[in-house]
């Protein structure tokens, strides 16, 4: 998966869970690292871009509710 149509807000799948239960996760800021927040526990962590690239699962919208 491509992180170029990834922006700030934006909501992504990876394709392993946190260990708070939950794969979604909000992205805060976007650059050469990513900042991510967790939807489940609302941790934040930093994700350099080459290894979020094989991270992603998918990208959701804001209104998917899956």
């Amino acid at each position: 998966m491509n992180t170029i149509g990834i922006k700030p807000g934006s909501i992504i799948k990876l394709k392993k869970v946190h260990p708070c239960g939950e794969d979604k996760w909000e992205v805060m800021r976007v650059g050469v690292d990513f900042k991510l927040r967790c939807l489940g526990c609302n941790r934040i962590v930093w994700v350099p871009r080459r290894k979020l690239d094989k991270k992603i699962k998918k990208i959701l919208d804001k209104n998917d509710n899956e």
